[in-house]
């Protein structure tokens, strides 16, 4: 279920995808060896050659043709999500085809503005103007992960086309199809062909895919990987962003609508299995509404439905993870409320209490529907645990009160906080979306994901034409002399005010 069938073959490697709700065969694919990846890339730079000279408003107009083909092709896209993910429908319209389709809209109603020519004035260099151009990077390598396999290739690719980039694709081994989806529907939107490539493997493809002669990487996945993916980027002086884990902590004060912080709690720790990033995974409550809050909790998460509210793993291994930790705890001391009790490749939204940082339930990415509950005293002690964690992508704080919200938020240490919200940072596409710690490096989203696949590059004009400047040589005792004097005029006068 949800793993990887080795297929024999007389030359190279290729694997059999299995569902993870059934086990039944989703087709097989050919792994691409490294110089199958370095001739992707090599294609890729031949196209973007071309694609960099297009116009921003030619490459939105494009973008927007690609979204008429989401929305065309949405009950096929639904169909073959679901059957690498085996998520509910809801899931996948709301993680992977509603944000698609927002990223799509949103960058390409906005790049003309963000990476527009600018024309700063200069403070001292009076005699000279300037403009600052936006570059593209080249060749943007793209590594995605198997919990959020579209929205997780498509947004960044979005952003990098736009930019003028090209991109080559690796998807996660157990949703290769997301892959061939992203090219498809890219090249169906009338972008040039190879603009947009995928290759499909596993470690060994990725692997190739950092040390080819890509330009920029992104990825977002594992701790593990990404430190890896790191080092090889400085050892190739290749600029990337990584996009890694989580173990995002809720804080619930003792003036928290009670009501509305468990409804956000049940959604930000099932919502995709709890197969996503910045899902709750671990909560603060105020002792004075724990009891109240907790009751609420475990009866929301007790009532959920098997394949209606939350499907299976999409990888069979993380399901083991999450029945360890669990197990752990619970050998440890902790109590199960509800839930607790694999189900084959499922397992229930799970509640438990008694728990403590001496537990990996509470200390390491759970990535599964599992909420631990903590009782604190008072919300010091909520945010000294919030930020005792070598994570840090993102937090919510729930209270009534929303400028001690706001003033509780500032002292998480992590990349974004939310108040009186969960999960929902990523979908603002306004703003940057990135982690602190162990979660990454980088930021994507907002303007600084177009800015991020593009090089600010400014060119100098002299404005005059003078035969030479104050400072060229030769060098003599009275350019030395008037030098100094303007030092003085410049810096120690009140017209330092003025520059």
């Amino acid at each position: 279920m949800a793993v990887l069938k080795p297929v024999e073959r007389d030359v190279g490697r290729a694997f059999e995808v299995l569902s993870p709700v059934d086990g039944r065969s989703l087709g097989t694919y050919d792994v691409a060896t490294a110089p199958e990846v370095e001739a992707a890339v090599a294609r890729a730079r031949v196209v973007q050659a071309e694609w960099a000279r297009t116009t921003l408003v030619h490459r939105a107009a494009l973008m927007q043709e690609a979204l008429a083909v989401m929305l065309s092709r949405q009950d096929e896209l639904i169909e073959r999500l679901t059957a690498e993910t085996g998520r509910p429908t809801l899931d996948t319209l709301m993680i992977e085809l509603f944000a698609t389709c927002d990223a799509m809209n949103y960058y390409s109603k906005r790049v003309k503005k963000v990476l527009a020519e600018r024309r700063p004035g200069l403070h001292l260099l009076r005699a000279k103007s300037a403009r600052v151009i936006h570059k593209p990077y080249g060749v943007v390598a793209i590594i995605s992960p198997w919990n959020g396999p579209l929205i997780l290739s498509i947004n960044p690719t979005v952003q990098a086309v736009l930019a003028g980039n090209a991109v080559v694709l690796k998807p996660s081994e157990v949703t290769p199809d997301v892959g061939r989806i992203t090219v498809e529907v890219f090249e169906q939107a009338g972008f040039p062909a190879g603009l947009v490539q995928c290759v499909l493997g596993d470690g060994e493809t990725g692997a190739a895919l950092v040390d080819a002669d890509i330009d920029k990487l992104t990825f977002t996945g594992s701790v593990a990987t990404g430190k890896k993916i790191g080092e090889a980027c400085g050892r190739n002086l290749v600029p990337f962003t990584l996009e890694l884990g989580g173990k995002d902590a809720m804080v619930v004060c003792a003036d928290a609508d009670i009501t509305r912080a468990a409804h956000g709690a049940v959604f930000g720790g099932v919502m995709n299995t709890g197969q996503f990033c910045s899902g709750i995974e671990r909560i603060y409550v105020h002792r004075a509404v724990a009891s109240d809050f907790i009751a609420q909790v475990s009866e929301r998460m007790g009532a959920l439905v098997k394949d209606r509210d939350y499907g299976p793993f999409i990888l069979s291994r993380q399901c083991d993870i999450v029945d360890r930790q669990v197990a752990q705890a619970v050998e440890a001391g902790a109590k199960v409320l509800c839930g607790g009790a694999r189900d084959g490749n499922y397992y229930p939204p799970t509640v438990l209490v008694d728990v403590d940082h001496s537990m990996a339930v509470m200390t390491d990415e759970t990535f599964g529907p599992v909420l631990p509950i903590v009782v604190v005293d008072d919300d010091d002690e909520a945010l000294r645990l919030a930020n005792d964690c070598r994570y840090g992508l993102s937090a919510s704080v729930w209270t009534r009160d929303k400028k001690k919200g706001q003033r509780l938020a500032e002292r998480l240490e992590a990349g974004s906080a939310t108040i009186n919200e969960t999960s929902m940072i990523y979908g603002a596409l306004e703003l940057p979306f990135g982690g602190v710690k162990a979660s990454g490096l980088g930021s994507v989203n907002g303007a600084d994901g177009l800015l991020n696949y593009s090089r600010a590059f400014p060119i100098l004009t002299d404005r005059f034409g003078l035969k030479e400047e104050a400072v060229w040589h030769p060098y003599t005792e009275d350019k030395t002399e008037k030098l100094m004097k303007a030092l003085k005029v410049l810096w120690g006068t009140p017209l330092k005010w003025l520059l």
